[in-house]
């Protein structure tokens, strides 16, 4: 008997490096208004809480009026570019098919638009895998509100006790404690050091490692 019988997944940083293809989304809005480019270790701090907190905290204080114009242009650049260079993380594909195999449930939580996210995993070949997508605007709350794990346990039919999310931020675990779910951590996405400095109870560093995860509760 498996520990866990669904795991709903972050999206960016955990099932997919999108942080190049959202650099330079953020940095065509940053050109368009004749400000400096962001590195891609800046812009990559500021990923994880949705488009618009992302192009605002790029923009800073002083640009706050250009908001709504910056995520518009943001949002029509990034939909014509989401595969250009993103690509799953080594191993997901695996770790998904392995998963699958079990009879396990897949789906996924994230606070990008729920059109772009499908968009995404559909272009990787990897849309398939799961029962249900949830993104940012697919709801009236986004993550860390837990409305989005609540949902997904509706749509899947799942329970509380044997779901996990995975994911690789503080958000993520926030979501995780505030839906009363269990939280695995990461290492290879974005927020390592925050999930390490908050020392979560489960953390991966590689994908095949949520077999065992699921199996026995640990890798």
């Amino acid at each position: 008997m498996r520990i866990f019988e669904h795991i709903v997944f972050d999206l960016d940083g955990t099932l997919v490096d999108s942080r190049r293809d959202l650099t330079a989304a953020v940095n065509h809005v940053l050109r368009s208004f004749g400000m400096p480019e962001l590195p891609l270790e800046t812009v990559c701090q500021y990923i994880g809480e949705g488009a618009r907190v992302l192009v605002q905290r790029a923009l800073g204080p002083a640009q706050q009026a250009r908001l709504d114009e910056g995520l518009r242009l943001f949002l029509a650049y990034y939909g014509a570019h989401l595969l250009d260079d993103t690509r799953p993380y080594d191993g997901i594909p695996e770790a998904l098919a392995a998963l699958a195999e079990r009879g396990v449930v897949l789906s996924v939580l994230t606070n990008k638009p729920v059109a772009m996210s499908r968009a995404i995993l559909d272009g990787l070949g990897l849309l398939s895998r799961f029962v249900a997508v949830a993104g940012g605007d697919s709801l009236p709350a986004r993550k860390p509100d837990p409305g989005g794990v609540d949902y997904l346990l509706a749509t899947t039919h799942t329970s509380r006790e044997r779901t996990l999310l995975v994911g690789d931020s503080l958000i993520d675990m926030k979501t995780a404690n505030a839906a009363r779910v269990a939280f695995c951590g990461v290492a290879w996405g974005l927020r390592r050091a925050d999930l390490v400095a908050a020392r979560v109870e489960r953390m991966i560093d590689r994908p095949k490692q949520l077999v065992p995860m699921v199996e026995l509760g640990r890798a």
